[in-house]
């Protein structure tokens, strides 16, 4: 069973920054692209970033230029750097590996006050 633990969530004062960081279980993780996706109440879930196992990387246009995807393969591990972070960024962050064998972790919380 392949498990995506996410941490790094919280609260933080708009123009803040987080780092959120996505554990993996198994040994597909380097061969697997990792994505990034948010759900903000009342709006359905939408994909913030994306790497491929290559490191290449996509952004919405909504974070693009104040957020990094990066992976450490060695860790298992996916993280999303947030800076410049906007109340509009309020949501929950949920990691997912899209390909191989598709999974969700179980979120975590972000909030933004302004």
């Amino acid at each position: 069973q392949v498990q995506l633990v996410e941490s790094g969530g919280g609260l933080v004062q708009a123009g803040g920054s987080l780092r959120l960081s996505c554990a993996a279980s198994g040994s597909i993780f380097s061969i697997s692209t990792m994505g990034w996706y948010r759900q903000a109440p009342g709006k359905q879930r939408e994909l913030v970033a994306v790497i491929t196992s290559g490191a290449n990387t996509n952004y919405a246009d909504s974070v693009e230029g104040r957020a990094t995807i990066y992976r450490d393969n060695a860790k298992n591990t996916v993280y999303l750097q947030m800076n410049s972070l906007k109340p509009e960024d309020t949501a929950v962050y949920y990691c997912r590996r899209l390909a191989p064998s598709p999974s969700w972790g179980q979120g975590t919380q972000v909030t933004v006050s302004s």
